[in-house]
């Protein structure tokens, strides 16, 4: 494999444009693809939607890895977003640019006409791209205030977001990060963010900041509030009970004005550097991937020796189950170095007893579970169908709980050793929703997340509300979860899709969530890195 020389972001910005909007401006994102042959481009990194904007400049900066012995194609896609999908394909586009990582690295800015297609200008639309590799993985952690900003909307207060801009070697400014809006309020504290060192000013403490407060608009006509220019070593005199204050100047107001004080004043609360861990740093620290399998065996999966079951086995020996375990397990099997996999089913009537069993081991050996690699769980699967019988209710709790006990285990080591992914394989109908909820809160602050693939045709109305993209998951009691740990996919979304496909969405945010959870716990990796070059 190709060794990764170092990672690049890279800074978008357009001009001019196409309006595909009645009645208003369009609303940019671009998409970052890469060339995958045949014909083919893969999604590497998106930036955010920005609204009623013709001349965008794009605040998520794109991160692509770099190899310096490929010849790596790029397509920048810039799309006017009408709805809340994550799909491109019903949004009018705006134009895109072809070209290669190589290109882009060596210009120290890389501007170009945006094409409708291939020879065909969209418009008098231009993208500039300019790349930065990422050597440094401190991060800058601020937390901001502003008290008497000045009143900009008519007959509201103002709504107050700030931009940072560091200066760039030429001189110009670079946008580094854009804050939340806060609706009408004059004394705004924006909750606490993160931008990587390397990203907010370079690694150079002394490098000049810029900070712009405005009055937000829906419409994309923003009112300047005011601006002030600092350092990261001013702002990181900020401590506790000891702010760190600066007079928000509107340079006309100054100007024009001989009692002008200022137009409110910005306070940095505090401002912090931390070093951040990425997955790699975790997996090649020594972290250790342990992957379970639970598979639904209840009655409304229909009979396994009927055509129309979701455990019927097709003449070329596959189902929905068989092929999500594969997808799945296939990359996560990488990560654990014993490929041993403990494999469960839940919902079905066990011989001898005939009892319904809720966590049942595949291999029928509840001392040991385990199953050798991803065949193993796939030959004890389609050992074990014809030994069961399909039953009900359709229980999640118990085997969440039986893997929790294991990550409970771990954290008790105080380390960043094992992490822990169920992976469950289900037809929707769940019945224990309440105990299934409280065992995922519970599980939220053990080192796990948990995997749910839909099969079938079911409403997966439930499963929706347990993974908590929209909104945090609560017990009953009411109590949230620490973090999100559940992603559930409907498999019928990638019937048709090449296999990988399935794996990337399901496993996506695994990464994010291993991080986020060793970082609230304050571990670094088991080895740390040596050299931090990626």
């Amino acid at each position: 494999m190709a060794a990764c020389v170092s990672r690049v972001e890279l800074s978008v910005s357009c001009r001019s444009l196409l309006d595909r909007d009645l009645g208003s401006r369009s609303d940019p994102l671009c998409v970052l693809l890469q060339d995958a042959g045949g014909g083919r481009w893969a999604e590497l990194d998106r930036t955010e939607k920005i609204k009623n904007c013709q001349d965008p400049e794009f605040c998520k900066k794109l991160v692509v890895d770099y190899y310096f012995e490929k010849v790596q194609k790029l397509k920048f896609s810039v799309c006017d977003i009408d709805n809340e999908s994550f799909d491109l394909n019903d949004d009018d586009y705006l134009g895109g640019v072809e070209c290669t990582l190589g290109q882009v690295v060596s210009s120290s800015v890389f501007t170009r006409p945006l094409e409708l297609k291939q020879g065909k200008p969209a418009g008098k639309s231009t993208i500039t791209i300019s790349a930065e590799e990422m050597k440094d993985t401190r991060v800058v952690y601020l937390e901001i205030e502003a008290q008497n900003l000045d009143k900009k909307d008519f007959l509201g207060k103002s709504d107050p977001f700030l931009e940072f801009y560091k200066q760039s070697n030429a001189g110009t400014w670079q946008l580094v990060y854009r804050s939340e809006v806060i609706k009408n309020n004059l004394n705004p504290c924006w909750r606490k963010f993160s931008v990587p060192l390397q990203t907010f000013c370079g690694g150079d403490f002394n490098k000049p900041i810029k900070v712009q407060c405005a009055d937000h608009d829906s419409d994309g006509s923003h009112d300047l509030i005011g601006t002030l220019e600092t350092t990261l070593a001013q702002m990181q005199t900020a401590g506790a009970g000891s702010p760190v204050e600066y007079e928000c100047i509107h340079p006309e107001k100054k100007q024009k004005k001989k009692n002008y004080k200022n137009s409110g004043i910005i306070r940095i609360k505090s401002c912090k550097i931390e070093t951040e861990y990425s997955f790699l740093d975790y997996v090649m620290g020594g972290c250790q991937i342990n992957f379970t399998v639970g598979v639904d065996f209840t009655a409304s999966n229909g009979d396994p020796k009927s055509t129309d079951s979701l455990h019927y086995i097709s003449p070329d020996g596959i189902n929905e189950y068989l092929i999500a375990i594969w997808s799945v397990g296939s990359v996560v099997q990488d990560y654990d170095t014993d490929k041993l996999f403990p494999a469960f089913g839940f919902g079905a009537q066990v011989p001898p007893s005939w009892q319904v069993s809720h966590e049942f081991p595949l291999n029928f050996n509840p001392s040991n579970p385990y199953c050798q690699g991803i065949q193993g769980i796939v030959d004890a699967y389609r050992q074990i169908l014809p030994q069961i019988r399909l039953y009900g209710p359709t229980n999640f709790s118990p085997i969440i709980n039986h893997v929790a006990r294991f990550a409970a285990h771990s954290l008790q080591q105080g380390t960043a050793a094992q992490y822990f992914i169920l992976l469950i394989i289900t037809d929707g109908e769940i019945t224990d929703l309440d105990q299934t909820r409280q065992a995922i809160v519970n599980a939220s602050k053990l080192p796990m997340s948990i995997i749910i693939v839909g099969v079938g045709e079911a409403d997966f109305k439930a499963m929706e509300f347990l993974d908590g993209d929209n909104s945090v998951l609560k017990s009953v009691t009411g109590e949230p979860a620490a973090r999100d740990i559940v992603q559930f996919v409907p498999f019928r979304q990638f019937k048709n899709a090449p296999q990988e496909a399935l794996s990337q969405m399901v496993l996506a945010e695994v990464p994010k969530q291993l991080v986020s959870y060793y970082k609230w716990q304050g571990w670094p990796p088991l080895k740390l890195p040596e050299i931090k070059a990626m």
